[in-house]
């Protein structure tokens, strides 16, 4: 069962922590800085026991406008939050700007506390309680219980016990199946044991013995042990507040704000389709190609704002964008994300992540903003069918398999399989391989096609002696590539319907056959005698070209290869071609010499035909390249078989 997880946000010396320690009797300041300077610097955890037997895991954030990465870090998977005000300074910048990243990451719920109760006068707490529902109002803590607390004295915590406990009791409760994630927010070393990560699990579930991937750079490692709320445990489930002890890989091979995952989940990707929305409090738009840091999970980047619609977004507008990041980062759909402005830094705008690695969108052209406005609706609103039919036509030509879909869309196993049976009933989608499960889009399928058939029939047009063309030369000229099984799986499609013929790797249109104009038939039946008068000691192709004087070169090696593909001339080497009824009548008499005398040497080649170096020794290799002979040193022997 997914665990809850509750966080703090509010002012610098508004009380949280002293609240958390009045709450659970636990202090989550444990550096050596915290406590000599008297403020919260680095994430803090706890959790309290509720009456109904559940743990309610407790994140403390700092307070100070200096550390608001590190208090975004800590709304990673925030179901509630506690949200201090200190009833002697009321509301203050960070109340502000920490109420936004909430909103921002899309947490739903929570509790108003008043802090230091016992510093104000009793008319002085309704002035401030006042203060609050107005600043509240229109928000997920509109109806939100406003409590005021002593932490010193204990006064008023127990009522916030019992709403915390409402709160929890009240919140939706599920099974978290699928792959399991946990953003990094710390990582050390303890002796004995080796490398340890901690963090909020936000999806899954997860047991000793496990593999994980530590995203974006790939590294893999296996956990070696588990701790939630510092106790050891088998498995972790999501929402808990853990320690992961790692196995193969090093401290230093981690960074906060990694994302340590199960293998193959997630997609690294500097570029993210989003959908942002800039605070009503914004100081200034928020313009096109903005330098952002983009705070995701518990990692901040710097990037940019690729804004997709417009040149600006003002101070309470929504749109859609592109994150295009400095580093690569991992998300999946759905995802919360905040903006806050390079210099001097300021929460400003945060949003959704849409898709995952797109391409990187063109906005110049009318056409470019509304194709990418409707993919982008899609993703932001479209049924999960929709989604992932976007995805991957999106995708082109290269398609994507089945786990690829998984990682990109954020839907897994059973679940997706389940969406997926109606698109690839109804041909919406086209499995074209069946190991790996990789998918195109009936749409782009059938761009492939209708490009195979034009690139055949220009051929045709341009090589009217040519029976058709070469595979590996049709796919050379598609573009974007596609890969060999691709093709030809498309192929035999085109196949069945009956456009398209292969004869071996060549191919050609069904209606495309080789008619021959009155005057080429005439070339042809004089190319015809000339290499069978020729026999075995036929012209250079130099010289039979230059038969031709009225004749395009071009049109006569056509002509030529017509005749060597209809099996009327052999080509032995580039500039050698024989007939075909020489070559056969000398391949009788090079079997029966060999089966009489064992084997043949160029010398006695000579003697068997009589013809020069000029001929023989291409002949001989001709003979070796067909299989029809094997070379042992200077010797030709009979091939078996």
């Amino acid at each position: 069962m997914r665990a809850i997880l509750l966080g703090t946000a509010g002012h610098v010396d508004h009380g949280k922590t002293s609240f958390i320690r009045a709450l659970t009797g636990m202090d989550c300041d444990r550096l050596k800085e915290e406590k000599e300077r008297g403020i919260t610097i680095e994430l803090g955890f706890a959790y309290l026991d509720l009456p109904d037997g559940q743990r309610l895991g407790i994140v403390d954030v700092p307070g100070h406008e200096k550390f608001v990465r590190n208090m975004v870090a800590g709304t990673a998977g925030m179901d509630l939050v506690a949200f201090i005000v200190a009833a002697d300074e009321g509301i203050m910048p960070q109340t502000v700007e920490h109420f936004d990243i909430c909103r921002l990451l899309g947490v739903r719920d929570g509790i108003i506390v008043l802090t230091k109760k016992d510093l104000v006068e009793p008319e002085w707490l309704e002035m401030v309680e006042e203060e609050l529902h107005e600043f509240f109002a229109d928000s997920f803590l509109a109806d939100a219980p406003i409590l005021a607390v002593d932490s010193i004295t204990g006064q008023g915590v127990e009522a916030v016990r019992e709403a915390l406990a409402a709160k929890v009791m009240a919140l939706p409760r599920s099974d978290e199946f699928g792959p399991f994630r946990i953003p990094v927010d710390r990582v050390f070393s303890m002796k004995g044991f080796g490398t340890v990560i901690t963090g909020t699990s936000l999806n899954g579930r997860i047991e000793t013995g496990a593999d994980l991937t530590l995203y974006p750079g790939g590294l893999n490692a296996k956990i070696r042990g588990i701790q939630v709320h510092g106790q050891e445990e088998k498995v972790v489930e999501a929402g808990h507040r853990t320690a992961i002890n790692l196995q193969g890989v090093e401290k230093e091979q981690i960074n906060r704000g990694d994302m340590a995952a199960s293998p193959g989940s997630m997609v690294a990707a500097s570029i993210f389709d989003v959908e942002v929305q800039v605070l009503p409090a914004a100081a200034k738009p928020l313009k096109h190609r903005s330098q952002v840091r983009v705070h995701m999970g518990t990692r901040e980047i710097t990037g940019r704002v690729s804004l997709l619609q417009a040149d600006a977004l003002a101070p309470g507008e929504q749109g859609y964008a592109q994150l295009i990041l400095q580093h690569r980062a991992v998300a999946w759909p759905d995802d919360r994300f905040v903006l806050r402005s390079y210099s001097p830094a300021a929460t400003i705008a945060g949003g959704r992540i849409l898709s995952v690695g797109p391409r990187k969108r063109r906005r110049l052209q009318e056409a470019d903003r509304a194709q990418a406005a409707q993919a982008l609706a899609v993703y932001a609103s479209g049924e999960q069918e929709d989604i992932l039919l976007e995805l991957v036509e999106e995708s082109g030509l290269q398609g994507l398999t089945m786990n690829q879909l998984a990682a990109r869309s954020g839907i897994f196993g059973k679940r997706l399989q389940k969406i997926l049976q109606h698109p690839v009933s109804t041909g919406a989608l086209v499995i074209v391989e069946s190991d790996t499960q990789r998918m195109l889009a009936a749409p782009v399928a059938q761009l492939l096609q209708e490009r195979i058939v034009g690139i055949l029939a220009e051929f045709h047009r341009d090589n009217p002696l040519k029976q058709g063309m070469g595979r590996e030369e049709l796919r050379s000229q598609i573009r974007p590539a596609v890969d060999a099984r691709l093709l030809m799986q498309q192929l035999a499609v085109l196949a069945k319907k009956g456009d398209v013929v292969q004869e071996e790797s060549v191919l050609r249109l069904s209606g495309h056959a080789v008619r021959l104009q009155v005057d080429e038939q005439a070339m042809e039946e004089r190319l015809v005698a000339l290499y069978r008068e020729a026999g075995l000691t036929p012209p250079n192709l130099k010289d039979v070209l230059a038969l031709f004087p009225d004749v395009p070169e071009k049109q006569s090696l056509q002509m030529i290869e017509l005749l060597s593909s209809r099996g009327m001339l052999v080509r032995v080497s580039d500039a050698l071609l024989f007939h075909a009824s020489a070559l056969t009548a000398l391949e009788e008499r090079l079997v029966a010499a060999l089966r009489e005398q064992g084997e043949i040497d160029a010398p006695r080649f000579k003697d068997l035909t009589g013809l020069t170096r000029k001929f023989s020794i291409p002949l001989l290799e001709y003979f070796d390249r067909i299989k029809l002979t094997l070379r042992v040193g200077d010797k030709r022997i009979l091939r078996k078989g």
